[in-house]
């Protein structure tokens, strides 16, 4: 039976190896190695970037994403950056990710987080209620390489209309801060 849990580190390297795998297996090695990268210096330390959502079946982790604060330098709203986001390789194709995601962002729609924003896949993501965003409405930390994969999400989804845009200059945590990532 799939449980979804959270945690705001990764001591063992668990999660890093997962997301590490599935980006290797689908974008290739270099890829997975950055992402998994990406994904460990994120939870590292004792004060770690971001935290996660985890998908488990018994005690194998099926599926993580990742959630970190994103300031926009004009506007008080509590934003968070979903990245990255992985489902085992075998595993993939049976709603996994959409589950994960969707348990994840009901809890963080419930604790008052006013907007998530991912750079990723707008059919996946569009699914859970992400829309297209412009970035000259909403900034990106750096400028993006492929700008329809900007996407953001209002508390409840599609159900609650279209995002605001969000004002000012944007600052993702360190780890993102890597321009060759947008």
């Amino acid at each position: 039976m799939l449980r979804v849990t959270r945690q705001a580190a990764d001591p063992a390297g668990e999660i890093a190896s997962l997301i590490h795998d599935s980006f290797a297996a689908s974008e290739g090695p270099a890829e997975g190695a950055r992402v998994g990268r990406l994904a460990a210096a994120l939870l590292a330390g004792p004060a770690p970037a971001a935290e996660a959502f985890l998908a488990r079946e018994g005690d194998a982790l099926v599926g993580a994403v990742l959630f970190s604060p994103l300031a926009f330098s004009d506007d008080p709203r509590r934003v968070l950056l979903l990245s990255p986001m992985a489902v085992a390789t075998g595993r993939q194709g049976e709603g996994i990710g959409q589950r994960l995601l969707g348990e994840a962002l009901a809890t963080l729609d419930a604790e008052g987080v006013d907007a998530v924003l991912t750079y990723g896949d707008p059919a996946f993501y569009g699914r859970l209620g992400f829309r297209p965003l412009d970035p000259r409405e909403t900034a990106p930390p750096f400028p993006l390489s492929m700008p329809q994969g900007w996407l953001g999400r209002p508390p409840g989804g599609e159900a609650s209309g279209a995002l605001p845009p969000l004002r000012g200059t944007s600052r993702c945590a360190a780890p993102l801060s890597d321009p060759a990532l947008w």
